[in-house]
């Protein structure tokens, strides 16, 4: 049975001068360690949060100017690719007109040659006829 003496003052004394010294000794910076520790992974947590912010906001202004690079980049082809098809029309042009010109030159030639083989040819047209009158008749006309 349990009697209530002094051994059981001094136990309970005992006791209690144990959960102090434990408390300080142990439980005290056990507590402090784990309240400091939740702090930093909150604090941590916060700066990647903040992190991933800033890198969402950095990535949004990577694709702005990246697309606004593309759409320079093309603005620039087109004003190329415009420049090249006048430059190509301005090319074709001058080489029509020359095409034209020389073949004006040619038909030029050829009327004038063509005249002139007419020409020599009424000359002849007395003689050819003649010639053939003479031999349908048999004899000289």
């Amino acid at each position: 049975m349990i009697t209530i003496d002094i051994t059981m003052v001094i136990q309970i004394i005992n006791i209690l001068v144990l959960i102090g010294v434990l408390n300080v000794v142990l439980y005290k910076p056990v507590r402090t360690m784990l309240t400091k520790r939740e702090e930093k992974a909150a604090s941590l947590e916060k700066e990647i949060a903040t992190f991933h912010k800033n890198a969402g906001l950095r990535q949004e202004e990577i694709d702005r100017k990246m697309q606004g690079a593309r759409a320079k980049a093309k603005e620039e082809l087109d004003g190329a690719r415009g420049g090249a098809q006048t430059a190509g029309a301005e090319i074709l042009g001058m080489i029509r007109e020359e095409a034209n010109a020389a073949k004006s030159d040619r038909l030029a030639e050829i009327q004038q040659q063509f005249g002139t083989a007419r020409e020599q040819l009424r000359g002849q047209v007395d003689g050819f006829a003649a010639e053939i009158a003479g031999k349908i008749l048999g004899r000289a006309v």
